[in-house]
């Protein structure tokens, strides 16, 4: 993904910290950026799902217009440690704070209501009403960060599988 070193996977147990971490995070954000945020702020990925053993980044996706409006970002979340990555630019703004190698936050500035926003929620909304699913997803998890420790696109995809199937599901259950 880039040339700077990259944390590693770590997975750790849940930590009841991570929504009081979110939270704050948020009033920062809206202090910064607010401007551009015109859906709402979600706290998403594992750490947003009680009880799930997680990589200890808060993920946080906030709703913008649309991408080519919300680039000033870029410019603007230094001011809070947010480093900007062409990560997957087609669909989001991609940050990570406060560095590649030491991440404590990952911030997606994704297109309100678009089709990414609608499926990380309904993964997330998944998980948190089905322990037994975020339990094999945990498992999972801890499985793929010892096969992928050093390699966190490949531990991404890895997963990409496993959540592909649950968003299916959600979606079948609301059709």
């Amino acid at each position: 993904m880039n040339s700077l070193p990259d944390a590693e996977v770590h997975i750790v147990p849940y930590d009841e910290s991570w929504p009081a971490r979110f939270v704050q995070e948020c009033a920062a954000l809206q202090r910064v950026i607010g401007h551009l945020i015109v859906g709402a702020i979600e706290h998403v990925g594992s750490t947003a799902v009680p009880g799930l053993a997680a990589k200890p980044v808060i993920d946080i996706m906030a709703g913008v217009a649309n991408l080519e409006n919300s680039r000033s970002a870029i410019t603007l979340l230094p001011s809070i440690e947010y480093n900007y990555f062409p990560y997957r630019p087609e669909s989001m703004h991609w940050f990570c704070k406060p560095s590649p190698s030491f991440r404590t936050h990952h911030l997606h500035l994704v297109p309100f209501g678009s089709l990414l926003w609608v499926e990380r929620l309904a993964f997330r909304d998944y998980l948190r009403i089905h322990a037994d699913v975020a339990a094999e997803y945990s498992d999972l998890k801890r499985r793929l960060a010892t096969e992928y420790r050093f390699d966190r696109e490949g531990y991404t995809d890895a997963k990409g599988p496993f959540v592909e199937r649950i968003v299916r599901i959600a979606h079948e259950e609301v059709s």
